[in-house]
């Protein structure tokens, strides 16, 4: 056991809340374009962007008619976008989102042919005004009027039954609420059209933390651990459950999960420097700060474990 180690757990929760104060000043734009697998512009697409570390989390844009698309205002951090559009396949891609620098490289989605949708998959809602209630019902969400958000979500909810995804934002802001229940019911709703969208299925987990309930939490995250895709957010989160649990053992073989997933992902790497700095293990502390520093060394983790390692060696 090396000496002053809460203190050690002390100094890295200050730099992390200082990093987040800092990046909170500065907000990023990325914007790119929705086609289909032709090379036609696909017009009235939606894309989502989130990042549940972020703050807000969530955003949506569609398209205009030429496909175009942007978002502006997220956090520097990775953020996953995801485009759809009724009879199209869904198309996800992962980016790290700069605030300073060079400007966020364009993504382009190209969207393939599924099944065809239903007649009226929009009802009523053209492309057009889906992308002004979309902006105006966002807006609400990024100033906090919770229940305004939730109303303007559920609008376009009842005009495009198809657009179950918008279910994301209004959990989301029930969280913000702490109105557990209903969060975990708008949850549970896009699941009804959408049975493996992990990205519901961690949010009902994390909610259930949230409100307390730990059991109920590591229940649902371990249930979508043993799907048949599971994330590396499934595994991370589930390794957040554990340790709130104090069962840092079994959150460590959660997060090198999450880790292996996704190698160059610097967040279950830091939490498995913070289980070794737990444990008081300086030298097996110090070897996986290496581990965060080498897998993306320009990230937050990096900059936050390379700050740790320094508090750590001048000891």
């Amino acid at each position: 056991m090396f000496p002053r180690l809460f203190r050690d757990v002390f100094v890295l929760a200050a730099i992390t809340f200082a990093l987040s104060g800092s990046a909170a000043a500065q907000t990023g734009r990325v914007g790119g374009t929705v086609k289909d697998d032709t090379g036609q512009a696909l017009k009235g697409a939606t894309i989502t962007a989130e990042n549940p570390n972020a703050s807000p989390n969530s955003f949506t844009a569609t398209t205009d008619d030429k496909g175009r698309w942007s978002i502006i205002g997220m956090r520097t951090g990775e953020w996953a976008f995801t485009a759809q559009a009724p009879g199209f396949e869904a198309e996800s891609i992962k980016m790290q989102v700069r605030t300073v620098g060079v400007p966020n490289a364009p993504l382009e989605f190209k969207l393939r042919k599924g099944a065809a949708p239903a007649a009226s998959a929009l009802g009523n809602l053209a492309a057009k005004d889906l992308q002004q209630e979309l902006v105006a019902a966002d807006a609400l969400y990024n100033v906090q009027q919770w229940d305004q958000a939730i109303a303007a979500y559920r609008a376009i909810l009842a005009k495009a039954p198809a657009l179950s995804v918008i279910n994301l934002q209004i959990a989301a802001a029930y969280r913000n609420k702490k109105d557990y229940d209903n969060a975990i019911a708008a949850y549970t709703e896009l699941l009804k059209s959408d049975p493996n969208n992990d990205k519901a299925k961690i949010g009902i987990g994390m909610t259930n933390l949230e409100k307390g309930d730990i059991t109920a939490a590591e229940e649902t995250l371990t249930r979508a651990a043993e799907g048949a895709n599971p994330t590396r957010e499934v595994f991370y989160n589930l390794g957040e459950v554990k340790f709130a649990k104090g069962l840092v053992d079994e959150a460590a073989k959660y997060y090198e999960k999450a880790s292996q997933a996704d190698p160059s992902w610097g967040k279950p790497l830091l939490k498995l420097a913070l289980v070794q700095l737990n444990k008081g293990d300086k030298d097996a502390t110090l070897k996986a700060l290496d581990r965060v520093i080498a897998a993306d060394p320009t990230s937050q983790e990096a900059l936050q474990a390379k700050t740790l390692s320094e508090q750590l060696t001048k000891k």
